[in-house]
């Protein structure tokens, strides 16, 4: 199992499909590291040399930000936000749709489950 970024990545998978399972990689990303390594889109992890997985690692180090420092850096900028209290910041620190979304119906994923509001009670007379 090749370990790259501090990411076990899968073995049967081919290497522009597996990079993609670390934080900051996708596939555009991935066919672009493979191209300046000189690997085969169609080559599988299991089957790359240790010089080869080296290669990957270091050109991951030196030109991608990636994993916990990708995961800092955006974490950092929500803080920034959320602490000027702009508009993001604020829906950010609620809990809402941060980029324009209707909240009325179909913003399940931001807010949780639904909690249901008890109606008024009827007035006897």
């Amino acid at each position: 199992m090749a370990r790259i970024a501090g990411v076990n990545i899968p073995t049967q998978k081919r290497v522009v499909i597996a990079l993609t399972y670390i934080h900051g990689i996708g596939p555009a990303k991935a066919t672009e590291i493979c191209d300046k390594v000189g690997i085969p889109s169609d080559r599988r992890v299991n089957q790359l040399t240790d010089d080869e997985v080296v290669r990957i690692r270091e050109a991951i180090d030196h030109g991608y930000r990636v994993e916990g420092d990708l995961r800092r850096e955006v974490a950092m900028n929500i803080k920034r936000l959320m602490d000027l209290g702009c508009n993001r910041g604020v829906r950010h620190r609620k809990g809402l749709p941060v980029r324009g979304q209707r909240t009325s119906t179909n913003a399940r994923t931001r807010k949780g489950p639904k909690r249901t509001v008890q109606g008024k009670k009827k007035v006897a007379r």
